[in-house]
């Protein structure tokens, strides 16, 4: 069995919650699942930008902590 990682997409509301999608990875296969709303998905490709726009359209959740 293929070793299992783990990532996280953070992003913050216009109220300053938080909202986490974790993106699973486990061989070529993505699970993202989404911790405010239990909202879950099968990702073979682009993951990361599959996760940012749930946060985005279903949370209005925009605002990057890494960025500017």
């Amino acid at each position: 069995m293929p070793p299992t990682t783990t990532s996280r997409v953070r992003r913050w509301d216009q109220h300053g919650r938080e909202h986490v999608v974790q993106v699973q990875k486990a061989g070529g296969q993505r699970q993202l699942s989404c911790a405010t709303c239990g909202w879950r998905r099968k990702a073979q490709f682009l993951p990361w930008l599959k996760a940012e726009e749930h946060l985005a359209e279903e949370h209005q959740a925009t605002v990057d902590p890494s960025g500017p």
